[in-house]
């Protein structure tokens, strides 16, 4: 059996932005104990597709790796937490199949043992640092400069910002055209270029994470549509 991953994201009412910020503790013991979870981040998210450093208190997201496709099925199938997504204002899913990339999540390579995807198609990355405290104003510096160079770039679909507490460990998760529109960002842009370089020589990230997958099998809406339909 080859894993998968998949990301969710929720969105309640403001109203309700309490209860969510709550559920980002009390849903860590539920996951934990989910049959096939191999692994799994509980994160916060910034406002709509803003990259920097930002907070939409009513919008979470998840990213998981499962031993294999079935025990995803079974949790969005019967799940506490599933189940409450389906009663949420929004909620977007999409299945991930790996398509390389480098780095630790936690101390993790969330990439081991995944069954590999097709390069052919829309492409989804992971990126995501835990940056050192005494580079943290630096780092949010850059991290707007390249949110603005992001929304230019051809080929991208769409992009959220997510991340975990304590402040310092951020991440981005977007769909994007082809592999080439990703890596005609990765390797043209110049502010992102001078960004990477600046975060080698500073040493900003006591670790990082670059990932790319294949994103298939999306369902819900995320700002009121699917980014993937009819791709």
């Amino acid at each position: 059996m080859a894993r998968i991953a998949s990301f969710h994201l929720v969105r309640e009412p403001r109203i309700k932005a309490p209860l969510v910020m709550g559920r980002l503790g009390a849903d860590r013991r539920r996951l934990d104990r989910v049959e096939g979870l191999a692994f799994w981040r509980l994160l916060g998210t910034g406002r709509g597709s803003d990259t920097g450093p930002s907070a939409d208190l009513s919008r979470s997201a998840v990213f998981a790796v499962w031993d294999d496709e079935s025990d995803l099925d079974r949790f969005l199938a019967s799940h506490r937490i599933a189940r409450r997504w389906d009663r949420a204002a929004e909620s977007w899913h999409v299945r991930l199949r790996a398509l390389g990339g480098h780095g630790r999540w936690r101390g993790v390579d969330p990439l081991d043992g995944m069954e590999k995807g097709d390069r052919g198609g829309p492409v989804a990355v992971i990126t995501r640092a835990d940056v050192r405290r005494g580079a943290n104003r630096a780092f949010g510096r850059a991290a707007r400069e390249v949110d603005t160079e992001l929304h230019t770039a051809d080929g991208l679909i769409d992009v959220v910002g997510v991340g975990e507490a304590p402040i310092g460990r951020l991440a981005t998760f977007s769909l994007w055209e082809s592999m080439d529109s990703v890596r005609a960002f990765a390797y043209s842009m110049p502010r992102h270029q001078q960004v990477i370089d600046q975060t080698r020589d500073g040493d900003w990230y006591a670790e990082e994470l670059f990932a790319r997958f294949e994103p298939y099998g999306s369902a819900g809406e995320w700002d009121g549509r699917d980014p993937l339909a009819g791709r």
